[in-house]
């Protein structure tokens, strides 16, 4: 089945999407599991983690070509799921960018690893890039590395 919605259904839910920091993709699941009254943190988790891997694939294949603007948004992007995949684990669901920076502390103070947070600020300064476009490609590929070792590190938080 193929969901086909009008092209005005589509800029509300962009728009919408937008307006909370969120990806289309996001914002649709959350919805279908408001709606549904689902609310198994594990199946919350899943859709993190899926979500992780797209744009990391998404941003890998942006890279290569060259554009730097939308790799540096996809690397932020599964830095930010790979975050909200944690929390959902720990039965947390984390709304807005505050919420996001709040946890990372938390986690650092939790781990003692200050990588933890610095490797976060890299992400960020790629969501800034996004929409400033000011960092040279060698430093967005530097950059997407750091966010590959981000996700790493809360991969193994989640074991």
């Amino acid at each position: 089945m193929e969901l086909i919605p009008s092209e005005r259904l589509l800029n509300r839910l962009r728009a919408a999407a937008e307006a909370e920091g969120k990806s289309l993709e996001e914002l649709v699941a959350e919805a279908l599991y408001e709606y549904l009254n689902i609310k198994d943190p594990e199946a919350k988790m899943e859709l993190h983690l899926k979500l992780c891997e797209k744009y990391l694939s998404e941003g890998a294949s942006f890279l290569d070509k060259g554009d730097y603007v939308q790799a540096s948004e996809k690397f932020w992007g599964a830095a930010a799921q790979m975050l909200k995949a944690l929390a959902a684990r720990k039965g947390l669901e984390l709304k807005s960018h505050r919420e996001l920076w709040s946890f990372i502390a938390q986690l650092r103070k939790e781990t003692g690893d200050e990588q933890v947070s610095r490797l976060w600020h890299v992400a960020n300064s790629l969501h800034t890039n996004f929409y400033e476009a000011w960092s040279p490609p060698e430093l967005i590929k530097d950059a997407a590395e750091d966010v590959k070792r981000l996700i790493d590190k809360i991969r193994k938080l989640m074991r």
